[in-house]
């Protein structure tokens, strides 16, 4: 049965994870035939929040029919006039998603109606990395007034259901898609000077320290001499972070096997750098899930990943990557070590069959049955 359905969030001009899949999930419920009004932000965050060159990239995610852009997290004076207008549509369910506390005053307004349809929220993090205790009653406030809760792992729904017994929680992987269309790998070896002969790692995506890129690059220094081992780190850093990661390459003498390009990667340079990759590595301290693992499975590349949160269960240990434990560099010295070429083709076999079970049409699926629970 079509629905009228509201979805809340970031899109087109702005660029990251969380506009990325919002949009997406948009055109899904679409092509699944329901009617769907997408009420996108005036801006995102204040610049202080978010300490890199720019949050706006036109490119990043398609640009939807019908979209307005009537939210601003940034001015409490707007969010009552916001309210109004997605109450206006007369929608059997609002969609919002959840991932850090500047957007939870705007979040908690639109809740507060009385005359407003149920809510699910798209919870990408239970709250924010490395959050503070103010920041996750934050979430908490806004989660609980949600009738539904929708992430996209496991453990992150367990987490869910201890903190909101009375609330329903489901839960599906966010789809594997590609950034763009795969150029040929030998051509894309060519466009970045890279050695044919050498295997090729990648990180990809925003640098914040979380994410553990130094501790890669502690591990690299670890490996034999005799490896071959070439270590892309690809994405804009958090703030000063891009200093240091330049300055332990030097003092570690990786210059031979480290490359590091510190900006923003565009769509059509991600699936450049997912081209050449024998590998993505996520080195992660700590989180909750990734949206580049499903990423580098749909472009057939396989994922060494730490075990944090719910990206164990998208990366498969031994079916399309290898999990290391979380903060242990010699572990990750020895997960490269043991990622000889032959056991490589291996595992990016896995993480192309990995990549047919993870779609936007399953994913939308899930959460019409969610939103049907909460009606």
């Amino acid at each position: 049965m079509p629905l009228r359905l509201t979805v809340l969030g970031p899109g087109h001009p702005f660029r990251g994870g969380i506009a990325r899949a919002t949009t997406a999930l948009v055109l899904a419920l679409r092509g699944r035939g329901h009617q769907v009004r997408f009420l996108t932000p005036r801006r995102q965050y204040p610049s202080w929040l978010y300490p890199g060159a720019s949050d706006l990239d036109p490119d990043a995610c398609a640009q939807v029919d019908g979209a307005e852009a009537v939210l601003d997290p940034l001015v409490p004076s707007s969010w009552r006039a916001a309210r109004e207008r997605a109450i206006e549509h007369g929608s059997d369910a609002w969609i919002l998603p959840y991932w850090t506390w500047a957007w939870a005053g705007l979040w908690w307004t639109l809740l507060r109606s009385a005359t407003r349809p149920p809510a699910v929220a798209v919870v990408h993090n239970p709250a924010d990395h490395d959050a503070r205790p103010w920041q996750r009653l934050a979430a908490r406030l806004v989660l609980g007034r949600c009738e539904g809760l929708f992430t996209h792992a496991r453990a992150l729904a367990d987490e869910l259901e201890r903190s909101f017994p009375s609330r329903p929680v489901s839960h599906h992987p966010l789809p594997a898609v590609a950034p763009a269309e795969i150029p040929d790998r030998a051509v894309a070896r060519e466009r970045l000077d890279l050695p044919a002969e050498r295997r090729v790692a990648v990180f990809l995506g925003l640098i914040r320290p979380y994410k553990g890129v130094d501790l890669l690059l502690e591990a690299v220094a670890g490996l034999p001499e005799s490896s071959d081992w070439l270590v892309l780190v690809a994405g804009e850093p958090w703030g000063r972070l891009g200093e240091q990661l330049t300055r332990q390459v030097a003092s570690l003498g990786l210059e031979d096997r480290i490359r590091l390009d510190l900006r923003w990667i565009p769509e059509l340079e991600t699936a450049t750098l997912l081209a050449v990759a024998d590998l993505v590595v996520l080195p992660y301290r700590r989180g909750s899930q990734s949206a580049v693992a499903p990423m580098a499975l749909a472009a057939g590349v396989p994922v060494l990943t730490t075990a944090v949160g719910g990206v164990p269960e998208v990366v498969r240990d031994g079916v399309n990557g290898a999990v290391a434990p979380a903060g242990d560099v010699a572990a990750l010295t020895a997960a490269l070590v043991g990622l000889d070429r032959e056991r490589l083709a291996v595992l990016a076999a896995g993480a192309r069959r990995s990549a047919q079970e993870l779609t936007w049409e399953a994913y939308a699926a899930e959460l019409e049955r969610m939103i049907l629970r909460v009606r």
